[in-house]
């Protein structure tokens, strides 16, 4: 997921300087000087973090103005300006540079398995849970879950390489993950299922064994997801900010993990309470370990830290005996 806060200058028209300098090659018969601008006021700054919240929901702080600067100098090089002024009235009226703008911003750090407790949690309670309903004949042999701020696609792999192995479709299960981010480069990493080997040994072996290719023949360094987890999961970009998804629910598990902490309360509380507006009233909500949702408590209940259940309120008797 994109963005996260930016320290507030002691001036209100102080300047933030990024560490790019302009380099002269001194014996080159041409002379070039790089786009990047090196620095960007305080009355630009503001500009940027107003668009970037209302686009995006995304509220930037100061903190990481350099960070903002050396982005966004990406856009500036690409489109051939030279001030944020320049970029800023470029990209207020133009939609498709606004998406290239976020993409730009964007962070997308994730892993596989990240939250190992949460995926315990899954096969410990989730599942045998499911398991029992079916054999009850409660619930069908279906499950549906969303990963949303998949980023560049660890996790919904991960939850797949967790499920298949427990609801297989040759038993009859339907294994649907939706997998949805802001960064329509993230999401084109997501869509290629393919990372540098490195990460092969976030992967518990025998997920690695049973579900990941290992790259040959020009794609060595590299690993793959294989066909039958790369099957039950599907792509889609969503901005949770958007008054609507075009997504469609309900969900078993939600899984919002280090998104929310880049909103800001008033906004984080209004996204939770649509996610949870497509969540199933006996499924579970999963957030990051640097999130809490105490001020929802009408909402949710904590079933452990960092996974919350959606608090099912009775219905009025008038209205139970209709």
């Amino acid at each position: 997921m994109s963005g996260g806060p930016l320290s507030r200058s002691n001036t209100s028209e102080s300047v933030l300087r990024s560490s790019a300098a302009e380099k002269r090659g001194a014996d080159a018969p041409d002379v070039f000087l790089e786009f990047q601008p090196k620095t960007i006021t305080e009355g630009e700054f503001l500009r940027f973090q107003e668009l970037i919240h209302r686009v995006s929901g995304i509220w930037l702080t100061h903190a990481k103005s350099a960070l903002l600067v050396g982005r966004l100098s990406k856009r500036l090089r690409h489109l051939g300006l030279r001030t944020f002024s320049e970029y800023y009235r470029v990209v207020r009226a133009d939609a498709e540079e606004q998406t290239c703008m976020l993409d730009a911003i964007s962070t997308n750090e994730t892993r596989f398995f990240r939250e190992p407790g949460q995926f315990e949690f899954l096969k410990q309670r989730v599942f045998p849970q499911w398991q029992a309903d079916v054999a009850r004949r409660v619930r069908a042999r279906k499950i549906r879950v969303w990963s949303a701020g998949c980023s560049t696609g660890q996790e919904p792999y991960s939850l797949a390489m967790t499920l298949c192995p427990y609801f297989p479709a040759a038993a009859g299960w339907e294994v649907e993950i939706l997998a949805t981010d802001l960064s329509r480069r993230a999401l084109a990493v997501a869509r290629e299922a393919t990372w540098a080997y490195a990460a092969s040994n976030e992967i518990p072996e025998n997920y690695l064994k049973a579900f990941m290719l290992r790259g040959c023949r020009g794609q060595e360094g590299k690993i793959k997801a294989g066909p039958e987890i790369r099957a039950v999961v599907n792509f889609a970009r969503v901005n949770l900010n958007d008054a609507a998804y075009a997504v469609n629910g309900p969900f078993d598990l939600i899984f919002c993990r280090n998104v929310l902490i880049y909103f800001d309360r008033e906004d984080r509380e209004r996204i939770v309470r649509r996610l949870l507006s497509y969540l199933s009233p006996s499924g579970y909500l999963f957030v990051g370990h640097a999130e809490s949702l105490h001020t929802l408590h009408d909402l949710v209940c904590s079933v452990i830290t960092t996974v919350y259940a959606p608090i099912v309120k009775a219905k009025p008797e008038a209205d139970a005996r209709r």
